[in-house]
């Protein structure tokens, strides 16, 4: 098996575009999202295996721009070993005067995720094991719905979210009036009671000012796990400021550009926990970069999205902390993340564990 692994190379990357329908549509500070628009992504070697793993396109309008570039990728890699750092190494090499962030990170973070993937498989291991740990359960609040909505749906919303069997949910905030936040705060904190572990997230909505103001009235409130990208993601000084002024723990991370990104992040002393996103942040072998970068500051990190790859990469995270759960993918995967007790299971099967519905694909073809 392991002879195996070592010959398998790369023939080629197919790439598929589905828009998947969401059970709870999301609107946020900064915008909505109704459907769920994935690339699907199938390395495939000249062994049989194939690799495979899916992007979040946030927006229609961006799948094509990113499978074009996964398909530049792909051309280069063919005939290349499947050996995740070597594949790393040879793109960022390719990829060092156009800038290795926003799309053309995500293509390589997809084709990384999917060469770990293919790697497991060949071995019969899951990717949990491939980096040295064991696959468990994994905490995970749940954060499919409780955007900016009327009291009563919300209310409803959170009623609904706590009876699935989480300990924690995440309202998203922003309202144009701090007050109005602050009731949607108070109506969900009465519906799923004092038992459950409640975050917040901005999405980016507020200035640095106003962050502050609406921090200290969470505070005064009481009761909030984490305040999530109160300010733009890359104000790293205003976002220190913040964390400073307000003592709510701030929570960012979503949007780290890699793990060069996060440690400076970390140097500015701008949060108090951290949640790369798997995508972002380089797929399998940033995730493990950024980990250890965590560790070695004393940050717990949770994850952003991509709750099937996150339960493979969590259990191995030293700072481990909550696992976000969204069900985005679910329409489009034969298998998805099996849910108990408030936890995320880790698959045991090889590689990442992700198969496609190809029914399901065909149908939400984008």
């Amino acid at each position: 098996m392991v002879a195996k692994a070592e010959r398998l190379k790369i023939r080629s990357v197919r790439v598929r575009a589905v828009a998947a329908p969401m059970r709870r549509p999301l609107a946020t500070s900064t915008g909505a999202v109704t459907v769920a628009p994935l690339l699907l992504l199938d390395l495939q070697t000249d062994g049989g295996i194939t690799g495979r793993a899916y992007l979040f396109a946030i927006g229609r309008q961006n799948l094509r721009p990113i499978a074009a570039v996964v398909e530049i990728m792909a051309e280069m890699l063919k005939g290349d070993p499947v050996a995740p750092f070597e594949i790393e190494r040879k793109l960022r090499s390719k990829h060092t005067l156009l800038g290795v962030h926003n799309i053309v990170l995500f293509a390589m973070a997809g084709i990384d995720m999917c060469a770990w993937d293919a790697l497991g498989q060949a071995l019969g291991q899951p990717v949990v094991r491939l980096l040295g740990g064991s696959p468990r359960p994994v905490l995970a609040y749940n954060s499919k719905g409780l955007g900016i909505q009327p009291l009563r749906a919300l209310v409803r919303e959170a009623e609904e979210l706590a009876a699935e069997g989480f300990s924690a949910v995440k309202l998203r905030l922003g309202r144009p009036k701090a007050e109005d936040d602050l009731a949607a705060l108070r109506a969900v904190r009465k519906a799923i009671g004092t038992g459950m572990t409640l975050m917040v997230d901005f999405n980016q909505g507020l200035s640095v000012a106003e962050a502050v103001r609406r921090g200290r009235m969470i505070d005064e409130a009481g009761g909030v796990h984490w305040i999530e990208e109160p300010i733009r993601a890359d104000d790293f000084a205003g976002c220190a400021k913040v964390a400073r002024e307000v003592a709510t723990p701030v929570q960012i991370g979503e949007n780290f550009m890699g793990p060069e990104q996060m440690a400076q992040a970390i140097a500015a002393g701008c949060c108090d926990y951290v949640m790369p996103d798997a995508q972002r942040i380089g797929g399998v072998t940033g995730w493990m970069r950024a980990a250890a970068l965590a560790q070695g500051a004393g940050l717990e990190m949770s994850s952003h999205l991509f709750a099937e790859a996150s339960a493979q990469l969590l259990p191995v995270t030293p700072t481990c902390h909550w696992l976000e759960y969204v069900d985005w993918a679910d329409p489009v995967l034969k298998e998805p993340p099996e849910l108990r007790n408030g936890h995320v299971l880790c698959p045991s099967r090889p590689g990442l564990g992700m198969d496609w519905d190809e029914k399901a694909v065909k149908k939400y073809a984008a």
